[in-house]
């Protein structure tokens, strides 16, 4: 199996980062959260960034149909 590797500092390939997203992590603070990756030296993150595109999130698209993106859960009504 070929492997790249985004993270260097922590070992983190490619693969792995896209599974994160697959699993929900739509930031690269959240694929950091899960991974580590883009917490040492920070060279990966812009990377990252790019392995996570722009609008393919699960949770973004929850959220823009109103749903809380982190939890899933409706958001509360406005009073």
């Amino acid at each position: 199996m070929y492997r790249v590797f985004v993270c260097s500092c922590f070992g983190v390939t490619d693969q792995q980062i896209k599974e994160h997203a697959a699993a929900g992590a739509c930031t690269p603070r959240q694929i950091a959260s899960v991974s580590k990756a883009g917490t040492d030296c920070g060279s990966c993150v812009r990377t990252i960034q790019g392995l996570l595109g722009r609008g393919g999130c699960p949770r973004r698209a929850l959220a823009e149909q109103g749903g809380a993106a982190l939890t899933g859960a409706p958001l509360p009504e406005a009073a």
